[in-house]
């Protein structure tokens, strides 16, 4: 078992100009400047983080930069890697702001990164980023069963993978639709990484199971969110942070199950776009989101387990819950996931349970 304080470190924000003489990205960007580098007036960021982080960092990045103009698109992990990847040739991007490490490493071997060694580099350990620093982690993700507490108790909540396998759950799982989400291809390709990584049938016959047991596939998190809250399903798969933040900031019936047989935890990452237009102010929003004070305000308020070492006095839920982490081989998920979900979606998904928004 492993505390989640001891994998922690973290990823993003910062307090305006408060924060201006302690902050690691405040001195890189002043090192910056006194060499005559001017930052770009602008600089754009393809994310999965959603609107309440994006614009609260848009709003906290001008304050301390007001000569930049932040502009962000929100979308799922998978959806930035095929934008990325689309626009190889002109890049519109220049930061790629939250995904799972093996979609950046799928995204290295295709030649859409650029190498960067932080400031904050010393405070990573080695599994926290790659080898070449063509991304570095931002936070630690651990995947969980989400259930509604109005429809299920804790005593007869699913208490390990398997068991959502049981006939009991039939139409009460709904799952946000796995191809769009870093989250749900970790979660489904884990499953069949436990089975057996060279024999993909087992885990393929697994998820054949859960989709018998599956009413929805839903098209976004938040219709996901909205239906297993009003009881119109009583269980999902999702990870930890978001499950404690919809329970703590928005009121949502939700608690979770950390299966006992073990669970994928996701590095989420941060890098930056090849042949970015915006490179300098690319770097000093990369710096300035990965502050100790970034990763503490990250963890507060939008419930981010960071990936640094040296951020202290984290919140209770991160630093006593303890994890039995699923012992899992990256790299074959990476030579592995995009066979493994194609094969799901065409042969195993009931496409009927499928809803758009």
């Amino acid at each position: 078992m492993k505390k989640l304080l001891t994998i922690g470190l973290g990823a993003t924000l910062f307090l305006g100009g408060c924060m201006a003489d302690s902050s690691s990205s405040n001195n890189n960007t002043d090192e910056k400047e006194k060499a005559g580098e001017k930052l770009e007036e602008k600089v754009v960021i393809y994310s999965p983080h959603g609107k309440d982080i994006l614009s609260q960092f848009e709003k906290m990045f001008e304050k301390e930069h007001s000569n930049v103009d932040v502009q962000w698109l929100d979308m799922g992990s998978q959806e930035v890697l095929d934008r990325v990847r689309s626009e190889s040739k002109n890049a519109q991007a220049d930061i790629w702001w939250g995904a799972p490490s093996v979609m950046f490493d799928q995204a290295k071997d295709e030649g859409l990164l650029a190498e960067y060694k932080p400031s904050y580099a010393e405070s990573l350990n080695e599994s926290h980023h790659d080898e070449d620093w063509m991304w570095t982690g931002t936070s630690q993700t651990p995947e969980v069963i989400l259930y509604n507490t109005k429809e299920v108790s804790k005593e007869e909540a699913p208490k390990d993978w398997d068991d959502l396998l049981d006939e009991k759950w039939k139409d009460e799982i709904i799952i946000r639709y796995p191809l769009a989400s870093g989250t749900m291809r970790t979660i489904y390709s884990a499953m069949i990484y436990r089975e057996d990584p060279n024999d993909p049938a087992k885990g393929y016959e697994w998820l054949k199971q859960l989709d018998q047991n599956t009413k929805e596939y839903s098209a976004n998190p938040e219709m996901m969110y909205n239906k297993v809250a009003k009881g119109e399903g009583s269980i999902s798969v999702w990870n930890m942070p978001d499950t404690v933040m919809l329970k703590e900031e928005k009121g949502y019936p939700f608690d979770f199950i950390i299966p006992e047989s073990g669970t994928p935890v996701l590095t989420e990452g941060i890098a930056l776009v090849k042949d970015a237009p915006h490179p300098k102010a690319a770097e000093a929003f990369y710096e300035f989101v990965n502050s100790k004070e970034a990763a503490k305000i990250l963890a507060e308020e939008h419930y981010r387990i960071p990936t640094r070492t040296d951020v202290e006095d984290l919140p209770e839920w991160i630093a006593e819950t303890e994890i039995k982490e699923m012992d899992v081989d990256w790299k074959v998920f990476q030579e592995n996931e995009e066979e493994w979900m194609k094969y799901w979606d065409e042969n195993i998904k009931n496409k009927s349970k499928e809803v758009k928004e």
